[in-house]
């Protein structure tokens, strides 16, 4: 019984041997032989921003095939080193990734996916790049045209990502991700300046005042502040009457004071700030509306424009007898303009700061 057990162990093991070969052996076959045909066509998709991508299709194929006299076509799939072109293609600065196969149709399938900008950085000497969303830099293109946030001052010529200037990237990260996502920011926000601390000034397109934002530290709290203040604030008096608004400190805004302003200045920016807000449809006002209304303070400068720090002291000093703004259940409704010529766009470039 064992020699005979012995014997049907053999033979299922050498059955299984010769199956075993036998796929091998197919495989092998249909390596070589798909290895022996011919490219019959490259098929190039580029993903990138929609209507705004870096390359195009014969960009693409002069990088993989840069000899006009030796297409891909007719090619020797054997003669094509895929994961080498792949590199090439990396090489180029738009391109984020990078994938090339062939399909069972013997088709050289090219994937690109272009790096996407997400803010557009002046240096201090005024040369322009974007920025991507990983933070590195790339070189603008002539035929693309980006609406970004703006950030000028960078102090840097190239972007670093290293030490304090690290710190720096994902700060312009963070907020150019915010307000791009946000319509009324995108509508209200003309320029982002860097300080020479690495801190954040934003230049509005309706209203001559400057808004102090400090460092990416709580930005998202930062601008539900300042849009609070727009609401609560600056839609009742208007947004001339302020030549500075800060939002870096936490739970309060502070407003400094101008002087005398137009009657007629002041009801224009108004309706024109109020049509901003009635235009972002993608921001919840209730939900803003008593995170800080009763720490919002204002604060007039004497014959000299206050510092932050001398702001905060004279608030301090004179808290008992400053009254805070009451909690609106909404903000005030105005009928919009029906002429929408009257909102003047800020050209988005780099530009000097505006004394206030």
């Amino acid at each position: 019984m064992s020699i005979k057990r012995n014997i049907k162990k053999i033979l299922l093991l050498s059955l299984w041997l010769l199956i075993g070969g036998g796929v091998v052996a197919l495989l092998v076959a249909g390596i070589n032989k798909k290895a022996n045909q011919q490219c019959a066509a490259v098929a190039i998709t580029i993903n990138g921003l929609a209507g705004n991508s870096f390359l195009n299709q014969e960009a693409v194929l002069r990088i993989i095939a840069p000899n006009k006299n030796n297409p891909p076509q007719n090619k020797p799939i054997s003669s094509f080193d895929l994961q080498a072109l792949e590199k090439t293609l990396l090489q180029n600065q738009w391109v984020q990734t990078a994938n090339l196969y062939f399909d069972n149709n013997r088709v050289l399938q090219v994937v690109v996916n272009e790096k996407e900008p997400i803010a557009r950085i002046f240096t201090i000497s005024g040369s322009s790049f974007y920025m991507d969303s990983s933070g590195r830099q790339v070189p603008l293109n002539e035929n693309v045209s980006l609406k970004l946030p703006v950030f000028t001052n960078y102090p840097k010529e190239k972007l670093l990502r290293k030490g304090s200037d690290s710190v720096l990237i994902e700060d312009i990260k963070h907020i150019s991700n915010y307000i791009r996502n946000q319509q009324f920011w995108m509508a209200q926000v003309a320029q982002i300046d860097i300080t020479t601390a690495k801190t954040f000034e934003l230049l509005p397109v309706i209203g001559h005042h400057t808004i102090v934002f400090g460092n990416g530290n709580d930005y998202q709290q930062k601008f539900k502040r300042l849009l609070l203040f727009y609401q609560q604030v600056s839609a009742s008096v208007g947004f001339d009457k302020y030549s500075s608004i800060n939002v870096q400190y936490s739970n309060q805004v502070v407003a400094t004071k101008r002087g005398t302003i137009s009657k007629t200045d002041s009801i224009q920016v108004l309706k024109n700030v109020q049509r901003l807000i009635e235009a972002s449809q993608r921001i919840t006002v209730d939900s803003l509306l008593t995170s800080v209304d009763n720490n919002i303070m204002v604060t007039t400068p004497h014959d000299a424009p206050l510092s932050i720090a001398e702001e905060r002291a004279n608030i301090n000093s004179k808290k008992d007898s400053i009254k805070p703004v009451p909690t609106a259940s909404k903000p005030p409704v105005l009928k919009p303009q029906t002429n929408p010529s009257n909102i003047q766009e800020r050209p988005r470039a780099v530009m000097p700061r505006r004394s206030t």
